[in-house]
């Protein structure tokens, strides 16, 4: 067997990710473990395992002064290494960790108020800068009179020596991994111990990890794929990882690749948009500097994967050493702690032709004697849970192999329920098939194909129009490609009812830089028949609206429930509107 099969060379059978970090800061104290780069490029603050391991202890035992194991706390911090040290520090005092993003100001807190609601945390934890800049914030979100707010980046009281860490195993809670909430309200799924290290062995033996991988990682620390694939799996592996913000890869996507080259980065990735963002925003001149040929792994998840997004990405980045073959499709959710799919590595992309009017069935026949009625979708990997199973979504049944269903899941990586929802925990979490079970069910599409997994949507997003089933990416993209003056512009199709009617409607924002010399007449013209003729749709309204309006979760997905109601609403800042009755408002 590879190396790559145990991080721990047979020495270790953790109880717990507490276990993990004992280990490195026991056998590899002055190894890097995590580099965050404060300006996005080559200003950075870095932490040994010996120093997190004492930095973490340090703050566990004055945690633990504040309030009993058990409770929550809500991690408001900016992406860095103090978040880091705060999450490590909760699970050494048996705290049940909430990550969240910290209020911002003219940035929306709707979100953030669902989380504390439901969450109802006992202790809230950020650091002293964000305090001070977003105290009003922090008023109108959190209850200041009962629930006391720590910043953990200023001295705070010495070790106690005789304090001892509470019993920790893998049935102990971990964290919330709140939900993205991009088709309703935001959940609290209970990660466990036991749900990191299982999910963590199965994600560095699909990505055939090693001590001399390096990762480069920009994600939001907030989320499962940036929180257990970006922060949680280097540590697990014993390999060094190079963090930036967010905000520095969207204002600069140069950067990333800058990074990359620079450090010699092994394993890195991001969503579908990530890569199309970096063909359109990094110039030719920029290339020039860029060896992006340590990078053999580029993972691509958490939303719908193009197979146009990376042929423009592997030939546009050829030049700088970068192989298609890096390309790494996966499949994941929270409620799977994370990974569920994926590769092999450096294989073929595998891709799967079907026709536009089998996919409106629910069906996956491989048919391509329509070539311009086919619709491509790529393999997100083979299945590295236990069972996947596909199951058709109301009559509970076992689909054929031709057919579209649900995904279910079956693993020790699935998480115990939502937080204080326990009737979504049994609807969602305990599905059975016969005597088979129980099941997560993930509320996603899908087919299975030679043990590979294939992702067409989401249930509760697809669109149905006299009886045939619409998948909105598709339209959005169609849409998208439809005027040089919404390119590259986020769109969201949905919905509505009319006189016991489904209607097509369309969202669609416009480029920053079209604003002034909008041809809205002809964009509108163009994008009704592009749909009816990739589709065969009439689109009942079209909402032209400006830079920014469109919602989105913490993680870039569209929000289009959110879009929907805001639609219905009237809510939305309107350029142009053609069908409906849609009022402009500047509150977006």
């Amino acid at each position: 067997m590879s190396q790559s099969l145990d991080p721990f060379g047979l020495k270790l059978s953790p109880k717990s990710l507490l276990d993990v970090l004992e280990y490195r800061a026991s056998r590899q104290p002055e190894q890097t473990a995590y580099t965050f780069l404060v300006d996005g490029e080559r200003e950075e603050i870095s932490l040994t395992y010996e120093e997190l391991h004492q930095r973490v202890n340090s703050l566990a035992c004055h945690l633990s002064t504040l309030v009993a194991p058990g409770e929550r706390a809500l991690l408001l911090y900016p992406p860095g290494l103090d978040y880091i040290i705060a999450f490590f520090a909760c699970l050494q005092s048996r705290l049940i960790a909430v990550p969240a993003y910290p209020p911002r100001p003219n940035k929306s807190i709707s979100r953030l108020q669902e989380i504390v609601k439901d969450a109802q945390p006992g202790l809230a934890l950020t650091t002293q800068a964000v305090l001070l800049k977003a105290k009003d914030l922090f008023t109108q979100i959190l209850n200041a009179d009962t629930l006391p707010c720590l910043a953990t980046d200023v001295s705070h009281p010495a070790l106690v020596k005789d304090w001892e860490t509470p019993e920790i195993n893998r049935q102990t809670l971990a964290f919330l991994q709140y939900t993205s909430g991009s088709t309703g309200t935001p959940k609290g799924v209970m990660i466990t111990h036991g749900n990191i290290l299982h999910n963590s062995a199965l994600i560095y033996n699909a990505f055939t990890h090693q001590s001399q991988s390096k990762g480069l990682v920009w994600l939001p620390p907030y989320h499962d794929m940036g929180l257990i694939g970006g922060i949680l799996q280097p540590l697990y592996g014993g390999f060094p990882v190079i963090l930036m913000s967010p905000a520095h890869f969207l204002q600069k996507p140069l950067r990333w690749l800058q990074a990359i080259s620079h450090y010699r980065a092994t394993t890195s990735g991001g969503p579908d948009f990530a890569y199309d963002l970096c063909v359109r925003k990094v110039t030719a001149k920029q290339k020039e500097e860029l060896d992006l040929s340590s990078w053999d792994l580029a993972f691509n998840g958490s939303e719908v994967i193009r197979t146009k997004t990376l042929a423009d990405f592997a030939r546009t980045f050829e030049s700088c050493g970068f192989s298609q073959k890096s390309f790494y499709p996966c499949y994941g959710l929270a409620e799977a702690t994370l990974l569920v799919s994926g590769g092999p590595k450096t294989k073929e992309l595998l891709v799967h032709s079907i026709r536009k009017s089998d996919l409106e069935q629910h069906r996956s026949l491989n048919d391509v004697s329509e070539a311009a009625a086919v619709e491509a979708v790529i393999s997100c990997g083979q299945i590295r849970c236990r069972q996947v199973v596909i199951v058709h979504p109301d009559t509970l049944a076992m689909c054929s192999s031709d057919q579209i269903g649900e995904v279910w899941v079956s693993d020790a990586s699935v998480a115990l329920g939502y937080w204080n929802q326990d009737s979504e925990t049994r609807k969602n979490f305990d599905a059975y098939l016969g005597t088979q079970g129980p099941f997560l069910r993930t509320g996603d599409l899908g087919f299975l194909q030679d043990g590979n997994l294939f992702i067409t949507g989401r249930i509760k997003d697809i669109i149905i129009i006299r009886g045939c089933n619409y998948y909105p990416h598709d339209i959005e993209l169609t849409v998208e490609q439809s005027h040089p003056a919404i390119q590259s512009a986020p769109g969201a199709a949905f919905s509505v009812e009319m006189n016991g009617e489904a209607k097509l409607v369309i969202v669609q924002e416009v480029r920053r830089d079209r604003l002034r010399d909008l041809p809205t007449q002809k964009v509108m013209a163009r994008i009704r028949e592009s749909v009816a003729a990739q589709h065969g749709l009439q689109v009942f309204s079209i909402v032209l609206i400006k830079p920014g309006c469109i919602p989105k979760t913490s993680s870039g997905k569209i929000q289009r429930y959110a879009c929907r109601s805001l639609f219905l609403n009237s809510a939305f800042d309107v350029i142009k509107e053609h069908g409906g009755n849609t009022k402009a408002n500047k509150d977006c």
